[in-house]
């Protein structure tokens, strides 16, 4: 264990990139005994090398300690396992959602507080906002966690949206526990990201010129679909509209995501679609070629472009609608499971219902729309959880996490849609 000292110790986990580089300098200038540490997980393209470097030189320019934990047995168990099945069930799993839960605010919070750190903090954009709530309003009696001094209130924590809107990053944070909450700091809630990177760049950290990463974080520049194939078979099958129109075959149904609109299929006699030549790989170079041969051949047809509206699991179908805004690829209502919900809307015994109006969102990005949340509860355990939707929604995929909200932004919960 490292040795202990008067300040607040924090563990930072450092990405290699510049926003967790500047959450580490921001949290050393409040005058806290900062620790840097780079996971190293699971990773198929080399880039972890390159990060890891990228976070021991912010660390030395900081002057803070750092260190690597090797995370990558667990994180393919727990995270790339997880996403594979989903895939293999039909599903869209998010692993940036099993990341955090398992690797970032599970393993490292663990391994961190075992070496003596009070928090651990990373480069999310989320605030986090501390409430003390009167103990009797929360079942009773005083959890052991809790010194004698604090017996009349006990402390809660919520996650809001953060400053910078177009950065806010709370969709991948929802199951999040109060006791993982209590042990996190999220030091960029506050700001936005040109001022993170004028600040990089202010003080001269080898990261402020640094891109963002993209995609899924351990595939680096592998395609999910080359990636996916290692692992699920490819199964032939027929591309319909949702009006049985047969347009052309795909290569395995598991592969596709609902809202997809840039897919390759195989062309039939007279259709609109492009051959692929199934006996080579495809690359980026001939996904471009097959994606202006397909705009070429709607244009000659007047037809819209396909998105993928439905997967036929069993029967290895599937099905896409003409346009984006065709009534096909909404939704009014979804049934969620694994749902973690803010215990001040739970009471703490007895069969109940709640209905609770929220503002939601169903992919990462998508602007807050107005809903109600449909509660089933024992207890503090949620038995059924439906989200109704005040307008129909696009691009509702299964396996991709619900989130929802307060009128402040303040986030109330999620689940995985069904």
């Amino acid at each position: 264990m490292l040795e202990k000292t008067h300040k607040k110790r924090v563990f930072v986990g450092l990405s290699g990139g510049v926003d967790s580089s500047v959450a580490a300098y921001l949290l050393k200038e409040q005058g806290y005994d900062v620790v840097g540490v780079f996971l190293r997980c699971y990773n198929i393209d080399g880039c972890a090398e390159r990060d890891a470097e990228d976070a021991r030189r912010v660390a030395e320019h900081l002057n803070i300690p750092f260190y690597v934990f090797d995370f990558e047995e667990e994180y393919k168990r727990r995270v790339v396992d997880y996403m594979i099945e989903g895939y293999k069930a039909g599903l869209t799993p998010n692993p940036d959602v099993m990341c955090n839960k398992e690797i970032k605010f599970g393993l490292f919070l663990e391994r961190a507080l075992k070496l003596g750190a009070d928090y651990v903090a990373t480069g999310h954009y989320v605030r986090s906002v501390r409430f003390d709530i009167p103990v009797q309003s929360v079942s009773g009696a005083t959890p052991k966690s809790y010194s004698s001094q604090e017996y009349q209130t006990l402390p809660h924590f919520s996650l809001q949206i953060a400053e910078d809107k177009n950065k806010d990053q709370s969709y991948f944070l929802w199951t999040l526990t109060q006791e993982q909450l209590k042990h996190s700091l999220f030091p960029l809630g506050d700001i936005t990201k040109p001022e993170v990177r004028a600040i990089a760049k202010k003080i001269g950290l080898p990261t402020a010129e640094k891109k963002d990463s993209q995609g899924v974080c351990f595939l680096g520049m592998v395609d999910m679909k080359d990636f996916l194939t290692t692992f699920i078979k490819e199964e032939r099958g027929e591309v319909r509209t949702v009006d049985e129109e047969l347009v052309g075959y795909h290569k395995g149904v598991r592969f596709y995501t609902i809202g997809q609109r840039h897919f390759d299929i195989e062309q039939i006699t007279n259709n609109l679609q492009p051959t692929t030549d199934n006996r080579q790989p495809t690359t980026n170079n001939n996904r471009q070629q097959i994606a202006e041969s397909l705009k070429q051949k709607r244009e000659q047809n007047n037809r819209k472009p396909f998105y993928i509206a439905k997967k036929d699991i069993k029967n290895n179908i599937l099905y896409v609608a003409e346009g984006g805004e065709h009534d096909a690829l909404t939704k009014k209502e979804v049934d969620l499971t694994g749902v973690v919900i803010d215990t001040s809307v739970l009471k703490n015994e007895g069969e109940y219902a709640v209905e609770l109006p929220v503002r939601a969102r169903v992919r990462y990005r998508q602007p807050l729309f107005d809903a109600t949340l449909s509660l089933s509860c024992c207890g503090s355990l949620v038995v059924s959880c439906k989200l109704n939707f005040n307008s129909p929604q696009k691009f509702v995929a299964e396996g991709q996490s619900a989130v929802f909200y307060d009128n402040n932004g303040m986030m109330l919960g999620g689940g995985v849609i069904l």
